[in-house]
Protein backbone atom coordinates (compact mmCIF):
# COMPACT_ATOMS: atom_id res chain seq x y z
CA UNK A 1 0.00 0.00 0.00
CA UNK A 2 1.31 3.44 -0.94
CA UNK A 3 1.67 6.20 1.63
CA UNK A 4 -1.23 8.68 1.91
CA UNK A 5 -0.45 12.38 2.10
CA UNK A 6 -1.71 14.64 4.87
CA UNK A 7 -1.60 18.26 3.68
CA UNK A 8 -1.76 21.01 6.28
CA UNK A 9 -3.01 24.31 4.95
CA UNK A 10 -4.54 27.59 6.01
CA UNK A 11 -8.25 28.04 5.41
CA UNK A 12 -8.73 31.14 3.29
CA UNK A 13 -11.85 33.28 3.40
CA UNK A 14 -14.08 30.30 4.15
CA UNK A 15 -13.00 28.26 1.12
CA UNK A 16 -11.81 24.69 1.34
CA UNK A 17 -8.79 24.97 -0.88
CA UNK A 18 -5.81 27.09 -1.76
CA UNK A 19 -4.02 26.91 -5.11
CA UNK A 20 -0.80 25.76 -3.46
CA UNK A 21 -2.66 23.10 -1.48
CA UNK A 22 -4.23 21.78 -4.66
CA UNK A 23 -0.81 21.66 -6.33
CA UNK A 24 0.73 19.83 -3.36
CA UNK A 25 -2.09 17.32 -3.16
CA UNK A 26 -1.87 16.64 -6.90
CA UNK A 27 1.41 14.81 -6.33
CA UNK A 28 -0.32 12.22 -4.17
CA UNK A 29 -2.72 9.51 -5.27
CA UNK A 30 -4.43 9.53 -1.87
CA UNK A 31 -4.58 12.56 0.40
CA UNK A 32 -6.52 14.31 3.14
CA UNK A 33 -6.27 18.01 3.98
CA UNK A 34 -6.45 19.30 7.55
CA UNK A 35 -6.49 23.01 8.37
CA UNK A 36 -6.27 23.08 12.18
CA UNK A 37 -4.83 21.15 15.09
CA UNK A 38 -8.40 20.19 16.03
CA UNK A 39 -8.92 18.50 12.66
CA UNK A 40 -5.57 16.74 12.95
CA UNK A 41 -6.54 15.48 16.42
CA UNK A 42 -9.81 14.19 14.98
CA UNK A 43 -7.85 12.21 12.39
CA UNK A 44 -5.43 10.93 15.04
CA UNK A 45 -8.30 9.78 17.25
CA UNK A 46 -9.80 7.91 14.31
CA UNK A 47 -6.46 6.20 13.66
CA UNK A 48 -6.17 5.04 17.26
CA UNK A 49 -9.76 4.35 18.17
CA UNK A 50 -11.78 4.13 14.99
CA UNK A 51 -15.09 5.92 14.94
CA UNK A 52 -18.06 6.88 12.86
CA UNK A 53 -16.84 6.48 9.29
CA UNK A 54 -19.86 8.29 7.82
CA UNK A 55 -19.18 11.27 10.10
CA UNK A 56 -15.50 11.25 9.08
CA UNK A 57 -16.38 11.20 5.39
CA UNK A 58 -18.86 14.05 5.81
CA UNK A 59 -16.38 16.15 7.80
CA UNK A 60 -13.66 15.91 5.15
CA UNK A 61 -15.81 15.48 2.06
CA UNK A 62 -14.28 18.53 0.35
CA UNK A 63 -10.76 17.87 1.64
CA UNK A 64 -9.75 14.40 0.50
CA UNK A 65 -8.95 12.53 -2.68
CA UNK A 66 -11.56 10.64 -4.63
CA UNK A 67 -12.04 7.20 -3.17
CA UNK A 68 -10.27 8.05 0.10
CA UNK A 69 -11.07 5.44 2.76
CA UNK A 70 -9.95 6.29 6.33
CA UNK A 71 -9.95 2.61 7.24
CA UNK A 72 -7.44 1.93 4.48
CA UNK A 73 -5.50 5.11 3.75
CA UNK A 74 -4.65 6.24 7.30
CA UNK A 75 -2.29 3.31 7.88
CA UNK A 76 0.66 5.02 6.18
CA UNK A 77 0.98 8.81 6.30
CA UNK A 78 3.24 11.47 4.85
CA UNK A 79 2.91 15.04 6.18
CA UNK A 80 3.35 18.07 3.92
CA UNK A 81 2.15 21.63 4.37
CA UNK A 82 1.37 24.84 2.59
CA UNK A 83 4.67 26.74 2.60
CA UNK A 84 3.10 29.78 4.26
CA UNK A 85 1.77 27.96 7.31
CA UNK A 86 3.08 28.71 10.79
CA UNK A 87 6.07 26.44 11.28
CA UNK A 88 5.32 26.15 15.01
CA UNK A 89 1.78 24.97 14.26
CA UNK A 90 2.76 22.46 11.59
CA UNK A 91 5.55 21.11 13.80
CA UNK A 92 3.03 20.53 16.58
CA UNK A 93 0.71 18.69 14.19
CA UNK A 94 3.63 16.63 12.94
CA UNK A 95 4.71 15.66 16.44
CA UNK A 96 1.16 14.69 17.32
CA UNK A 97 0.75 12.51 14.20
CA UNK A 98 4.16 10.92 14.75
CA UNK A 99 3.21 10.06 18.33
CA UNK A 100 -0.10 8.66 17.07
CA UNK A 101 1.54 6.36 14.54
CA UNK A 102 4.15 5.28 17.09
CA UNK A 103 1.40 4.44 19.55
CA UNK A 104 -0.50 2.55 16.88
CA UNK A 105 2.34 0.56 15.32
CA UNK A 106 5.26 0.81 17.77
CA UNK A 107 8.59 2.69 17.52
CA UNK A 108 10.27 -0.03 15.47
CA UNK A 109 7.62 0.24 12.73
CA UNK A 110 7.28 4.05 12.72
CA UNK A 111 9.35 4.69 9.59
CA UNK A 112 7.13 2.30 7.65
CA UNK A 113 4.02 4.23 8.58
CA UNK A 114 5.00 7.91 8.89
CA UNK A 115 7.17 10.50 7.10
CA UNK A 116 7.39 14.31 7.13
CA UNK A 117 8.28 16.68 4.31
CA UNK A 118 9.55 20.10 5.44
CA UNK A 119 8.10 22.53 2.89
CA UNK A 120 7.95 25.73 4.97
CA UNK A 121 9.35 28.70 3.04
CA UNK A 122 12.50 30.11 4.72
CA UNK A 123 11.54 33.70 3.92
CA UNK A 124 8.13 33.16 5.48
CA UNK A 125 9.63 31.62 8.62
CA UNK A 126 12.17 34.43 9.00
CA UNK A 127 9.40 37.03 8.90
CA UNK A 128 7.26 35.11 11.37
CA UNK A 129 10.17 34.80 13.80
CA UNK A 130 11.04 38.49 13.46
CA UNK A 131 7.50 39.74 14.05
CA UNK A 132 7.09 37.38 17.01
CA UNK A 133 10.17 38.99 18.55
CA UNK A 134 9.02 42.53 17.74
CA UNK A 135 5.56 41.87 19.17
CA UNK A 136 7.16 41.29 22.57
CA UNK A 137 8.06 44.99 22.63
CA UNK A 138 4.97 46.53 24.17
CA UNK A 139 6.19 50.07 23.41
CA UNK A 140 5.25 49.59 19.76
CA UNK A 141 2.07 51.52 18.96
CA UNK A 142 1.05 49.45 15.93
CA UNK A 143 2.34 47.24 13.12
CA UNK A 144 2.16 48.05 9.43
CA UNK A 145 2.14 44.90 7.29
CA UNK A 146 2.70 45.40 3.56
CA UNK A 147 1.68 42.68 1.13
CA UNK A 148 -1.01 41.52 -1.25
CA UNK A 149 -4.50 41.27 0.18
CA UNK A 150 -4.75 37.77 -1.30
CA UNK A 151 -1.45 36.67 0.30
CA UNK A 152 -1.81 33.91 2.87
CA UNK A 153 1.61 34.43 4.46
CA UNK A 154 0.98 38.17 4.84
CA UNK A 155 -2.31 37.54 6.62
CA UNK A 156 -0.50 35.23 9.02
CA UNK A 157 1.89 38.08 9.87
CA UNK A 158 -1.07 40.30 10.77
CA UNK A 159 -2.39 37.70 13.21
CA UNK A 160 0.81 37.54 15.29
CA UNK A 161 0.82 41.07 16.79
CA UNK A 162 -2.96 41.13 17.07
CA UNK A 163 -2.80 38.02 19.23
CA UNK A 164 -0.35 39.95 21.40
CA UNK A 165 -2.85 42.80 21.72
CA UNK A 166 -1.02 45.17 19.36
CA UNK A 167 -2.98 46.69 16.44
CA UNK A 168 -1.81 45.62 12.98
CA UNK A 169 -2.84 47.16 9.66
CA UNK A 170 -2.48 45.19 6.44
CA UNK A 171 -2.08 47.30 3.29
CA UNK A 172 -1.29 46.17 -0.23
CA UNK A 173 0.23 49.43 -1.40
CA UNK A 174 1.45 52.75 -0.05
CA UNK A 175 -1.56 54.65 -1.39
CA UNK A 176 -3.65 53.10 1.39
CA UNK A 177 -1.89 55.58 3.67
CA UNK A 178 -3.73 58.83 3.02
CA UNK A 179 -2.61 62.45 3.35
CA UNK A 180 -5.45 63.13 5.81
CA UNK A 181 -3.77 60.77 8.31
CA UNK A 182 -6.14 57.89 7.64
CA UNK A 183 -5.41 54.35 6.49
CA UNK A 184 -7.42 51.93 4.38
CA UNK A 185 -6.56 48.41 5.47
CA UNK A 186 -7.71 44.79 5.38
CA UNK A 187 -8.70 42.99 8.57
CA UNK A 188 -7.96 39.33 9.31
CA UNK A 189 -11.61 38.60 8.49
CA UNK A 190 -11.22 40.13 5.03
CA UNK A 191 -13.09 43.38 5.67
CA UNK A 192 -11.74 46.58 4.14
CA UNK A 193 -11.87 49.36 6.71
CA UNK A 194 -10.72 52.96 7.04
CA UNK A 195 -9.17 54.26 10.25
CA UNK A 196 -8.92 58.01 10.82
CA UNK A 197 -6.17 59.66 12.86
CA UNK A 198 -3.70 56.82 12.37
CA UNK A 199 -0.67 58.71 13.65
CA UNK A 200 -0.92 60.37 17.05
CA UNK A 201 0.71 63.62 18.05
CA UNK A 202 4.21 63.30 19.44
CA UNK A 203 6.39 60.22 19.21
CA UNK A 204 5.14 56.99 17.64
CA UNK A 205 6.78 53.56 17.36
CA UNK A 206 5.77 51.46 14.38
CA UNK A 207 6.72 47.89 13.56
CA UNK A 208 7.00 47.37 9.80
CA UNK A 209 7.26 44.11 7.86
CA UNK A 210 6.05 42.60 4.61
CA UNK A 211 4.94 39.40 2.96
CA UNK A 212 7.58 37.02 1.63
CA UNK A 213 7.09 38.05 -2.00
CA UNK A 214 6.45 41.77 -1.44
CA UNK A 215 8.97 43.96 -3.31
CA UNK A 216 11.19 46.05 -1.04
CA UNK A 217 10.13 49.14 -2.98
CA UNK A 218 6.54 48.70 -1.73
CA UNK A 219 7.76 48.78 1.85
CA UNK A 220 9.98 51.81 1.19
CA UNK A 221 7.06 53.67 -0.40
CA UNK A 222 4.87 52.94 2.61
CA UNK A 223 7.53 54.15 5.04
CA UNK A 224 8.01 57.34 3.02
CA UNK A 225 4.26 57.94 3.22
CA UNK A 226 4.39 57.53 6.99
CA UNK A 227 7.20 60.10 7.21
CA UNK A 228 5.27 62.59 5.06
CA UNK A 229 2.10 62.09 7.09
CA UNK A 230 3.99 62.63 10.34
CA UNK A 231 5.69 65.73 8.96
CA UNK A 232 2.33 67.13 7.94
CA UNK A 233 1.01 66.60 11.49
CA UNK A 234 4.09 68.31 12.95
CA UNK A 235 3.69 71.28 10.62
CA UNK A 236 0.03 71.60 11.57
CA UNK A 237 0.97 71.59 15.26
CA UNK A 238 3.62 74.28 14.80
CA UNK A 239 1.26 76.62 12.99
CA UNK A 240 -1.63 76.10 15.40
Amino acid sequence: MMMSLVVVYYMISGTWSHEETIATASFAEDYIIVKTMQEAEYVANYILNGGDKAEFMEKFKNAMSKGFDPDVHLKKLGLANQTTMYKKETRAIGQMLQKTMMQKYGPEELNKHYMEFDTICDATQERQDAIHELAEDKTIDFFLIVGGWDSSNTRHLVEIPEHQGIPAYHIDRAERLRPDNSIEYRTIDGEIKVLKNLLPEGKVRIGVTSGASTPDAYVADAMNRIVLMKSSIANTESTA
